[in-house]
């Protein structure tokens, strides 16, 4: 017995280095304008394509996904099929049920939600339903403070999913001003966004949102564009598809930006189709991410 003991003792005195923790998984970002299921849309109806257009998110398997023009039983129908998410999303004509949703969904098993809301894009963000300058409509965007359960020691991420207006020019403008306004003041986190943003690159909306203003760099890149340029898709880049699989031309409306804190690994449009045919009116947009080491104090 005390030959044991003295064994043992000896084993606990050893120096033995300690085991690191695994670095966390890249992260997988997917943000799909999924069209709203109430559009007369024939043979493209939401019930004819809502099977596929999950089986388009699994393939995937995103850690996060940003939706635009959800209904609320699209959301809902979308929270039955992926239990593995947490679902966030109101409508925007009353911060309930009525109207479009930007719904989220978060995979539970990566993250702890800290928090979520929605702000309007308009003069008054604060009120509900909202609109200002030449919206057709209310617009929106839903927001979550996350915690990645693979990072405890990381910053919290501030995940930002917006759909700018369609017609009016001077909304999406000032949209990519106020949007900006609130990434820059999220000093202590990480930044993530996703959207359907109805600009193209040249826009004023894109450079609000992703250019210099006043001589300060953007807090977000646009992922698709921080790649080298070796791997960088510059022709058929668009990103609305009219339900047809070969429709890839013109501009490229639907973005994801990240800030600092990460590195992009991968930025992709997701061409999935069958028989010629798209899960919806515009092509998802994907990208993958990690976090970049932490800066030695």
């Amino acid at each position: 017995m005390l030959r044991f003991v003295c064994a043992l003792l000896l084993c606990l005195t050893l120096d033995v280095p300690a085991i690191e923790a695994a670095p966390p998984e890249p992260l997988r970002v997917m943000s799909f304008n999924i069209r709203y299921g109430t559009a007369k849309d024939g043979p493209n109806h939401w019930d004819l394509r809502k099977e596929f257009l999950v089986e388009t998110i699994k393939a995937f398997k995103p850690d996060l996904l940003g939706t635009q023009e959800t209904i609320g039983f699209q959301r809902d129908y979308l929270a039955e099929k992926l239990p593995e998410y947490k679902t966030i999303g109101v409508g925007r004509d009353d911060g309930a049920e009525k109207g479009e949703m930007m719904a989220i969904y978060i995979r539970k098993e990566r993250f702890d939600v800290i928090g979520s809301g929605h702000f309007w894009l308009s003069e008054t963000p604060d009120v509900v339903g909202s609109k200002s300058w030449d919206s057709s409509l209310p617009r929106m965007v839903t927001w979550a403070d996350l915690k990645d359960k693979q990072a405890p020691d990381g910053p919290r991420i501030m995940w930002f999913n917006t759909h700018f207006d369609h017609m009016g020019v001077e909304a999406r403008k000032l949209a990519g001003r106020l949007l900006r306004e609130r990434v820059a003041e999220q000093k202590e986190k990480a930044v993530i966004v996703t959207g359907d943003f109805n600009s193209v690159e040249a826009s004023d909306a894109y450079r609000n949102l992703f250019g210099a203003i006043d001589g300060q760099e953007s807090p977000i890149v646009d992922t698709f564009r921080v790649l080298p340029k070796e791997k960088q898709q510059t022709e058929n880049v668009g990103t609305f598809s009219g339900f047809v699989a070969a429709n890839r031309k013109g501009g490229r409306i639907d973005w994801i930006g990240v800030s600092s804190q990460f590195k992009v690994l991968s930025a992709e449009i997701d061409y999935t189709e069958r028989d010629g045919r798209t899960p919806s009116d515009h092509f998802p947009v994907t990208a993958v991410i990690e976090w970049k080491p932490a800066e030695k104090k």
